[in-house]
């Protein structure tokens, strides 16, 4: 029985969410909150955000048990980006590109 949780539109850049994902895959739901509770990545807090709604889904079901969960997959996709601009010397502007990604968890049954 898979659950999964989609957070979209999350104001990080796909790149900096990855490297938080990329620590977590494939591990147990137990040691995966433990790890992302002492990460100091801004990433680690919305993956754990993601992966409790991702819990919660999965305890609708009465047949799963909680403590088989782990994450079956997990990946990030870049969403829409916001386009600023920031003045510069002599009267010149510099594009600045605020990314953001959506964030995609699955969890399954051991």
């Amino acid at each position: 029985m898979e659950a999964r949780a989609i957070a979209k539109g999350v104001r990080i850049s796909a790149q900096k969410a990855r490297l938080v994902a990329d620590v977590v895959r494939g591990m147990n739901v137990d040691k995966a909150i433990s790890t992302l509770n002492f990460m100091p990545k801004k990433g680690a807090a919305i993956l754990k955000k993601v992966l409790d709604s991702a819990i919660a889904n999965a305890t609708q079901n009465d047949k799963v048990d909680i403590d088989t969960l782990y994450i079956k997959k997990i990946f990030i996709d870049g969403g829409p980006s916001l386009k600023r601009i920031i003045p510069r010397a002599q009267g010149r502007a510099t594009g600045i590109i605020k990314r953001s990604s959506h964030i995609t968890v699955v969890l399954d049954e051991q």
